[in-house]
């Protein structure tokens, strides 16, 4: 009993941070969104994020590619589970109000926890648009650069 006891605090103790993550997960993911569309217009112009200096070498930009990738990625993978955290925490004292007939109390606690998990998956769709987009902008750039390089036929 006391293992389940101990578990269920530090569950509550995560509520705050899973819930403050989520938060940065979603502005952040807002930030990525408009910097997309920033790049989209600076495509539209004619301006390539990756240069051909043949002081870097294919592996080097290739690592350039993925550590500029990996944070959207990180973003779009990590989201949901965050909000699945910030959905489950808050359940287990729901019920027990539930069960001691206090629905509203219930409820309200139902209602933040589902905004956590909404607010979470929505940082994570947008995430995995923007990584889909940029992923498919820079591996364009790289079978160009690769091309120049005379290194694809």
């Amino acid at each position: 009993m006391w293992i389940e006891s101990g578990f269920a605090q530090i569950a509550q103790l995560l509520l705050w941070p899973v819930l403050l993550l989520v938060g940065a997960g979603f502005v952040y993911s807002l930030w990525l969104l408009g910097g997309l569309g920033m790049e989209a217009f600076q495509r539209s112009r004619g301006f390539v994020q990756l240069h051909n200096d043949a002081k870097f070498s294919m592996d080097e930009i290739e690592l350039q590619v993925m550590r500029r990738l990996e944070p959207t990625r990180l973003l779009s993978r990590i989201s949901p589970l965050l909000g699945l955290i910030a959905t489950m925490v808050p359940l287990g004292p729901a019920l027990q109000s539930v069960a001691a007939g206090e629905g509203q109390q219930a409820l309200a606690v139902f209602s933040g926890a589902f905004a956590g998990v909404v607010l979470a998956l929505a940082a994570a769709a947008i995430g995995l648009a923007v990584y889909s987009v940029r992923r498919r902008w820079l591996l364009t750039e790289l079978v160009a650069l690769r091309r120049a390089r005379g290194l694809l036929s």
